[in-house]
């Protein structure tokens, strides 16, 4: 007899929308969480994020939070006191964003960025500390921009290579995304200038944004991955990844397109696009998910970045999803919010049934509808892309071949199953993250 798996556990009621907390900090869990940071230490998980506030005047210093499961989280404070004196000279800053936290020795490195909405007049600041939770000690400036460069400096995540060598990557839809290596005893360039660009678009705007950048290495593969963030950060944000032999690049998406080349068109199509706006069912669902960070935990990936609520998009709430990975080496994510769910086997009986599936074809903006899938004990399969046969390889692999299907859609869909929890019905339910041949992500939900 198959071996039932193991489903998470309730993680609990969530309100949201809570206009009852919004002067409490200490009960803001996961509201007001923007451009979230994480880092894993021993005492626990922390992130840091963007100050923001709904309904009222924000205080700025860095929004810290900590948990030890990465689904219930604590408010701890603010990092710093205010906004260091130099970001405010330099920037004319109000609020401090997108900070990113790393240890080098015994010591945390905070680096933070100051600006405002559409300039190019930025840094990136430094703080340092013995303690994840501070005090903080102020180290200046790392790079910074000016109203007439090409570039903008913010955004920043850092990281040390396969071969021990530190390095920022960083900027925005402002000349796009710049890499540059840094000294590891300071933290700091280890030379003058911006360094090299390693993605662009062509559209200097808002919905044309590329920002948020991060890069993960994993060792299984030998490739470093480069996450970023696609489009309007209030309407339709999404998040693009693609991977490199050397942190230097090219990286190229899932069909070979290189994330810097601005004369590719459409350039929707540039980036293999894991997570957006969608809606399960009749549930409001989430828009403008992005500006993650990726956690490797001792070979568990997760994704933590902000989404916000359809219902009120000023609301933006901190999200972690499990990530696993295609046998050819890409990350896509859980489509729903980590509970605590493990990788395990699946048997093929508990497959058959009603789900409802989502493709984050990147073509289309905004929030994608999910479609009614259902699979059959016979191994025949009806969805959105007309009938085919699906089929269980190994212990938790789903292949779904079509039979006829429309122009640009991918026939063959190899899919990962996890135990989940069903945030939207509060039950735990069966899911699947994959891709198709095509390099379009396909998100499951089982229903009945």
């Amino acid at each position: 007899m198959d071996r039932l798996p193991v489903f998470p556990d309730s993680p609990g009621l969530f309100t949201m929308y809570d206009t009852s907390i919004i002067h409490e900090e200490a009960a803001w869990t996961i509201h007001n969480a923007h451009d979230p940071g994480i880092i894993k230490t021993e005492q626990g998980y922390y992130v840091f994020s963007t100050d923001v506030k709904v309904g009222g005047e924000l205080t700025p210093g860095v929004m810290v939070r900590k948990s030890q499961d990465l689904i219930h989280w604590q408010w701890v404070h603010y990092a710093l006191p205010g906004i260091p004196q130099v970001a405010k000279d330099w920037a004319d800053s109000v609020n401090l964003w997108a900070p990113d936290v790393v240890k080098y020795g015994e010591q945390y490195r905070m680096y933070y960025s100051a600006s405002t909405f559409g300039s190019r007049q930025s840094l990136i600041g430094l703080q340092t500390s013995a303690s994840i939770e501070g005090p903080w000690t102020d180290e200046g400036v790392v790079i910074q921009t000016r109203a007439e460069d090409h570039l903008n400096a913010i955004d920043a995540n850092v990281l040390t290579d396969a071969e021990g060598r530190m390095w920022m990557v960083y900027g925005s839809f402002f000349g796009g995304i710049h890499l540059i290596e840094l000294d590891k005893e300071s933290g700091k360039p280890k030379q003058a200038g911006f360094g090299q660009q390693i993605a662009r678009r062509d559209r200097v705007t808002e919905d044309g944004a590329v920002e948020g950048p991060y890069i993960v290495y994993n060792e299984q593969f030998k490739k470093y991955y480069l996450f970023v963030s696609y489009d309007s950060l209030f309407e339709d944000y999404n998040v693009r990844v693609a991977r490199a032999e050397v942190i230097t690049g090219p990286y190229l998406d899932y069909n070979g397109q290189d994330m810097s080349d601005s004369e590719y068109l459409p350039q929707s199509e540039i980036g293999t696009k894991i997570l957006g706006g969608y809606r399960f069912g009749d549930d409001p669902g989430w828009i403008a998910p992005g500006h993650n960070s990726v956690l490797n935990d001792n070979g568990s990936y997760y994704m933590v970045h902000h989404a916000r609520g359809e219902q009120d998009k000023h609301w933006a709430y901190l999200h972690v999803r499990k990530i696993v990975w295609t046998e050819d080496g890409w990350p896509v994510v859980s489509p729903e919010r980590y509970a605590g769910e493990l990788e395990q086997e699946i048997p093929q009986h508990l497959i058959t049934g009603t789900w409802e599936q989502v493709l984050m074809d990147p073509s289309v903006d905004g929030q994608v509808q999910s479609a009614p899938l259902v699979f059959q004990d016979n191994g025949n399969v009806e969805g959105e892309n007309g009938t085919g046969q699906w089929s269980l390889d190994g212990n938790r692999t789903l292949i779904l071949v079509w039979n006829d299907i429309h122009q640009g859609a991918g026939r063959t869909e190899k899919l990962q199953l996890l135990p989940a929890w069903d945030w939207e019905q509060n039950r735990s339910t069966l899911v699947f993250t994959g891709l198709n041949e095509k390099g379009i992500a396909s998100w499951g939900k089982q229903s009945s």
